[in-house]
C-alpha cells in the first residue's frame, strides 16, 4: 500500500487555510479578513461636556493610567507603531480627546468617524449617528456625481441625460 503524502494548505494571515476561503489571498490579502475587519469597527465612546463645556469622549481611566505611567510608551511612540486607523481612532477616544481635536486627527480619523461622533454629541445613539453620517456621505457623493455629469457627457460626446442611471 502506497503511503499518502498530504501537503498542508498554506495558512492565511487570518489563520485559516487559504484554499478554504480565500484562493486569491496572495493577490492582496484575505477577502474574509478584510470583510471582517471592515464590518467589526470599534465602538465609539460616549461624549460628555467637560467643566469648561468642551465636548469630550469619556476617557477610560485604565487606558489613561497606563499612558501616564508607562514611561517608554507615550503618544509619539504610539504614533510610530503599526496600528489600524480604527484602533487609533478608538485610542484617541479612550484618552478623552475633545470632539474638535478628534476632528483634527486627519491622518486617521476620517469624515465618517468624525461625523458619527458629532452626531452622537448632538444626542443620537451610536447606530443612528452612524446611519446619519453615512446618509450625509451618500448625499455628498450624489452631489459630486451630479456636478460631473455635464463635463463627462461633453467628454464622451453624449447627452447628460444618457448618463443618468
Amino acid at each position: 500500500m502506497a503511503a499518502y503524502h498530504h501537503t498542508p494548505l498554506p495558512i492565511c494571515p487570518c489563520g485559516r487555510r487559504i484554499a478554504a476561503h480565500c484562493p486569491d489571498a496572495s493577490l492582496g490579502g484575505c477577502r474574509l479578513r478584510q470583510t471582517t475587519d471592515d464590518a467589526m469597527k470599534n465602538p465609539i465612546q460616549p461624549l460628555t461636556p467637560d467643566a469648561e463645556g468642551v465636548m469630550r469622549f469619556k476617557a477610560n481611566r485604565i487606558v489613561q493610567h497606563l499612558l501616564d505611567t508607562h514611561p517608554t510608551c507615550g503618544l509619539n511612540q504610539i504614533a510610530c507603531m503599526d496600528f489600524s486607523d480604527d484602533d487609533r481612532q478608538q485610542f484617541a477616544q479612550l484618552i478623552g480627546y475633545s470632539l474638535s481635536g478628534y476632528g483634527d486627527l486627519s491622518g486617521y480619523v476620517d469624515d465618517e468617524a468624525y461625523s458619527t461622533a458629532a452626531n452622537m454629541a448632538d444626542g443620537l445613539d451610536a447606530r443612528d449617528a452612524r446611519i446619519a453620517a453615512l446618509e450625509q456621505k451618500l448625499s455628498e457623493m450624489r452631489a459630486a456625481v451630479d456636478q460631473l455629469r455635464e463635463p463627462v457627457a461633453r467628454l464622451l460626446e453624449m447627452h447628460p441625460d444618457d448618463l443618468k442611471g
